[in-house]
């Protein structure tokens, strides 16, 4: 097929205005299956390699050649930074032919979506939590905005497949094509699935349709990579070696910085000097004390402020100025943000990002640096690896520089094997549960419990979960007021439950903690937790303030802007870390091979930790002896099967090894006192993970895990079951232990 020929002369005009000389392999291979296949369409390509226009060309012709009587498309964001980024992008390619798009979320503009609801038509662009919103508070319009809906769009699908929230998303679209009667084709668009053929699976469940991933050559992908590592005070890993450093592979530091600065976050301001990048951090914590100390480094060397801030808690005026920032390809502002700019903003000629220590995730790496090399440069980005120098008297553990390797392991994963996390499935989301049946009565009012059951339990998400576990919910949530029967049978929300769903936050199943609005004068500044008491200083937008009066009541604080410098605190956030990459981590420390892209301190910090691994026996047994009783494990698996095994050595081993004061840093070692010996600890966890045991049986005894967001109004026993059956990962637990017996003589 010529793609081009095929797409409508509105969609030819538009290339033509924009100077292409061709289409790319994806928009050729896009084109192929959306024209040539009524199925679904899963399309994975590199950060800025033109997906968003290889789905939308082909769909806006299909609908040019057949309009739709209602919206046409569906486009799902995870972010509402994203959908105002690609909402200019949509509205330059239809706005010559008419085609309206529309933006709805919850900054968005209420009159355009009134506009929408008399005339629905084009093109909608939602966030899951505003569909939710929508599906509960315009139940009836459903089927006029959606019964002739053709397409949705789901940008950065990676980004939905490991949690509720993807889950949720799913349900949404199943629950909607059944209230509008429509049978629209899916297609999922990111740059890193780690396994296509299950994302694909993910893509379709649900629906009548197989998923196509189109096959192409993507061309090859070139990176500019470095690698340092910072003690936070003097001296360096390298002070007084000679000979061990590889010639690093970007310019040398001049390190400007202020005298007694942080020689990490000199290094960083150092090298945004005149250049337009990105400083990643892993926390908004973390993403406002960066931001301060490179203001106060500005400020120090008597420079302009050139450092701006972007995170969650960021009220939409901050975020937006910083977005837009970006994008001028004249500005030479740096911008500090969490994985809110991560995902596909263009953000103009980006020169480089920094990545403050490493990544959760393979996928969260790619998506960073691909921020990065978006008009035709290579990709770059400087890691930074940040600690402390140990205490004289610290325990061996704690002398390993886990992000140095953890961010070497990423790497690697991805060079070796084109490693990406892969979906999480065969979980068993009883919070979701929760969420979607109350959602459901909202929308629909009165039912009966078999009609609850058939629109609910039904959906595609809840597979794993049988009729009597949702029968022992419904009787929970009759007996807790967030449900009632009525008179003649049914099922309708409670005084309690209505509350509930009638609260804004309840449309997001992602947990939240109680924000406070922050405001200076007229200027909002954004949301935190905790407020402390009037007189006391926040941090909040990348600056200090100090607390004139707080409303609890409204839930607001107002501030006046002074000089300093405090920790922020947003509520804790949680990391996912696949088991392949512990493995690699393993095989990092255990290697001698070098790393073209580590600098002369992070080549030194290598080398020690190297020598540390070998000398201490950490290469040769999972188990080392501190001293005394004192022991350190180091299983070398991810979180969630950390988590399995620091519950089966208490519960199913710790009395038979005498095992007390188990201490975890999760998920690289856990240490305890034991009284058993190396052999009998071998001997012990080996018989035991032999043994088939059902998984409650490692949930603590009257121990209820919240985990999720809704888990607290879910029956405990179902917390418990949910816990045990699809967060504490035993299989991949029992694998790794297993492989010890080869430890017991």
């Amino acid at each position: 097929m010529n793609v081009f020929e095929r797409y409508s002369p509105f969609i030819q005009d538009y290339i033509y205005r924009s100077g292409w000389q061709s289409l790319r392999a994806v928009q050729n291979a896009a084109g192929d299956a959306i024209f040539g296949t009524d199925e679904n369409v899963l399309l994975t390509a590199s950060t800025a390699s033109g997906k968003t226009e290889a789905a939308f060309f082909p769909i806006l012709t299909l609908l040019d050649e057949s309009p739709s009587a209602t919206v046409g498309v569906l486009y799902i964001a995870p972010l509402k930074a994203l959908i105002n980024d690609q909402f200019g992008r949509l509205t330059e390619l239809c706005e010559e032919e008419g085609i309206s798009v529309t933006r709805w979320h919850g900054d968005s503009n209420q009159t355009a979506k009134r506009k929408l609801i008399k005339k629905p038509s084009g093109i909608l662009q939602i966030t899951p939590e505003s569909l939710e919103s929508l599906l509960i508070n315009k139940h009836m319009e459903i089927p006029s905005l959606f019964g002739d809906l053709r397409f949705i769009v789901i940008d950065e699908i990676h980004s939905l497949l490991r949690a509720d929230r993807g889950l949720q998303t799913f349900c949404l679209i199943e629950r909607l094509c059944s209230l509008a009667g429509c049978d629209p084709r899916r297609i999922g668009l990111s740059a890193t699935i780690g396994n296509p053929s299950l994302a694909g699976k993910f893509l379709s469940a649900g629906s009548n349709r197989k998923t196509v991933i189109p096959q192409f050559d993507g061309g090859k992908e070139v990176w500019r990579l470095s690698m340092e590592h910072f003690y936070n005070t003097p001296p360096q890993a390298d002070e007084g070696k000679a000979g061990n450093a590889l010639t690093p592979p970007l310019e040398q530091p001049t390190d400007k910085a202020p005298l007694a600065a942080d020689p990490g976050i000199g290094y960083i301001f150092e090298h945004t000097k005149g250049k337009k990048c990105l400083v990643f951090t892993n926390s908004r914590e973390e993403c406002e004390a960066v931001c301060q100390q490179l203001r106060q480094y500005c400020e120090a060397n008597h420079e302009p402020d050139r450092f701006l801030i972007h995170h969650g808690n960021l009220s939409a005026s901050y975020r937006e100025s910083a977005e837009e920032e970006m994008k001028d390809d004249d500005s030479y502002m740096s911008v500090c943000a969490t994985a809110t700019l991560e995902l596909g903003i263009d953000v103009g000629r980006l020169e480089r990002a920094f990545q403050i220590d490493a990544p959760f995730t393979v996928s969260g790496f790619l998506q960073r640096m691909g921020r990065t090399g978006r008009r035709g440069d290579p990709s770059e980005m400087w890691f930074v690896m940040r600690e402390d120098h140990q205490e004289a008297r610290a325990m061996l553990p704690d002398s390993i520089p886990w992000y140095l390797i953890q961010g070497i392991a990423l790497v690697q994963l991805y060079i070796e094997e084109r490693f990406v996390e892969p979906p999480r499935t065969e979980r068993m989301p009883f919070s979701l549960l929760y969420h979607q049946t109350m959602s459901t009565l909202a929308s629909h009012g009165e039912m009966t419990p078999a009609e609850l059951a058939s629109r609910v339990l039904t959906l595609s998400a809840f597979c794993y979960i049988g009729k009597e576990d949702y029968q022992t919910l419904l009787r929970h949530l009759i007996e807790t007021d967030h449900i009632n029967r009525t008179e003649n049978g049914g099922l309708i929300l409670g005084i309690t439950g209505e509350r509930i769903v009638n609260n804004y936050k309840f449309y997001a199943v992602f947990r939240e903690n109680v924000e406070y609005t922050v405001r200076s004068g007229s200027e909002q500044l954004g949301t935190i937790v905790k407020p402390p008491p009037i007189g006391d200083k926040i941090a909040i937008a990348g600056r200090v303030w100090v607390v004139e009066d707080v409303d609890h009541k409204r839930r607001e604080v107002f501030c006046t802007l002074v000089k300093g410098n405090i920790p922020a605190y947003f509520g804790d956030v949680a990391g996912d870390i696949n088991t392949r990459i512990l493995e690699r981590m393993y095989a990092v420390l255990r290697e001698d091979k070098q790393y073209p892209y580590l600098m002369s301190h992070a080549v030194s910090r290598l080398a020690d930790a190297r020598e540390t691994f070998r000398k201490s026996l950490m290469s040769e047994r999972p188990l080392v002896h501190l001293g005394g009783n004192m022991w350190a494990l180091f299983p070398w698996v991810g979180t969630y099967a950390f988590l399995a095994t620091e519950r089966f050595l208490k519960i199913r081993c710790g009395k038979k090894l005498g095992l007390k004061g188990l201490q975890s840093s999760r998920p690289y070692y856990m240490q305890f006192t034991m009284q058993a010996s190396e052999e009998e600890f071998y001997e012990t966890v080996c018989k035991e993970a032999q043994t088939e045991f059902d998984p409650l049986e490692i949930v603590y005894p009257n121990e209820i895990p919240v985990f999720e967001k809704y888990d607290e109004y879910v029956p405990p026993s179902l917390v418990r079951k949910g816990f045990a059956h699809g967060i504490l990962d035993i299989e991949d637990m029992k694998k790794h232990i297993l492989v010890w017996q080869k430890f017991i003589t």
